[in-house]
């Protein structure tokens, strides 16, 4: 009997403007019906698709909360997606941004490997790249750009395409340096679509040779393709001259005085603080901060001898690799010196048959 009541207001609502009043009846009746919870969660998406049509997001956000579809065994696997992806957008609407992560978990990332679903994978990772950006987490936004690229969808559109790929550059670069974002850049740097857009490719480049990059050159050759454009290659919105943009340029800045600090700890074993400044381009107490971050965060291994103005990038070895290292070479030497004693003995032997021989 409630089903059929339900369906039959369902079909009037359809046919005839939306009434809240009767909306809000109709999932009181519903409440905790298990066979009608399918019905029940459109009817939710509609009350709360009205608030939102009227001004009140954080009111239609709070109801849409209500929905657990996830533990909806009758509702089909794409409305299931689709209802969470309206609650993220909702919860990114009021900026709700840690409820929004924990929905996003709600969703298997396989489901979207059907390439009928390309249109839901790209409003999900548009949403995550939103959440990313929130969390200046650059690396997971150029993971998730990475998820777009392979969209079907996107692979047909070269001026998507294009524009994508820049973004994976430009978010792996403003990455901080750790295994995955070297093993990510390089991946990047591999990919042929590089070809098409040499000014970011080299950008690549710079960040993956072994090479101190000076900030004022790369900032001559690259800040105005990144930034603004040029003919031919339309910039994108990451270095956008608003005041979030700004902030990833110096980021940007940040990552190349990170790149050149990691260059001298892997062709130098010492180094004057006044001379690490100049190549840096930057003051001596700029130099010391951004070198103690690196050591904090464990990306290279330095000593600062503040007296003398020297800073050691020798890598401290632990007491019992010490001796380890020592017994090792210990070894070595002794292999060394008995196989001398053996050439000596067989020598001397040799000499006193020639002897013995030249007597007779």
């Amino acid at each position: 009997m409630v089903t059929e009541m339900l369906h039959y207001s369902l079909t009037k609502l359809q046919t005839s403007p939306p009434s809240m009043k009767l909306i809000d009846t109709l999932r009181t009746v519903t409440e905790g019906k298990i066979y009608v919870e399918n019905e029940r969660s459109r009817l939710t998406h509609r009350l709360a698709m009205i608030h939102e049509k009227d001004g009140n997001v954080t009111e239609a956000a709070k109801i849409m909360q209500e929905l657990q579809v996830e533990t909806y065994g009758s509702m089909e696997r794409k409305e299931k997606v689709e209802m969470i992806l309206e609650q993220m957008r909702l919860c990114l609407a009021v900026q709700d941004f840690i409820r929004a992560q924990i929905i996003s978990k709600k969703i298997s990332t396989r489901f979207f490997e059907d390439a009928k679903y390309a249109d839901l994978k790209l409003k999900f990772y548009g949403y995550m790249i939103e959440l990313g950006q929130h969390e200046g987490d650059y690396l997971d936004i150029c993971k998730n750009y990475r998820q777009v690229h392979e969209t079907s969808t996107v692979q047909e559109d070269a001026v998507k395409k294009i524009q994508t790929v820049k973004n994976v550059i430009l978010y792996v670069v403003l990455a901080k340096y750790d295994n995955e974002q070297s093993d990510l850049i390089h991946r990047v740097e591999a990919d042929k679509l590089l070809e098409e857009i040499p000014k970011y490719k080299a950008v690549v480049e710079k960040f993956t040779t072994n090479e101190i990059i000076s900030q004022a050159a790369f900032c001559d050759s690259f800040e105005k393709e990144l930034r603004d454009g040029v003919e031919g290659s339309l910039a994108t919105d990451v270095f956008s001259r608003n005041e979030v943009g700004e902030k990833r340029w110096t980021d940007l800045k940040a990552r190349i005085v990170e790149h050149n600090i990691r260059m001298m700890a892997k062709y130098y074993t010492k180094i004057r603080l006044t001379r690490m400044a100049k190549l840096l381009a930057l003051t001596e107490a700029e130099t010391e901060d951004c070198l103690s971050e690196m050591v904090v965060a464990g990306t290279v291994s330095a000593k600062t001898d503040r007296l003398e103005g020297i800073i050691d990038f020798t890598e401290q070895q632990d007491p019992l690799e010490n001796l380890n290292s020592w017994s090792s070479n210990t070894n070595k030497l002794m292999d060394l010196v008995m196989k001398a004693t053996h050439l000596i003995n067989k020598e001397e032997m040799v000499h006193k048959h020639l002897a013995i021989g030249a007597t007779e």
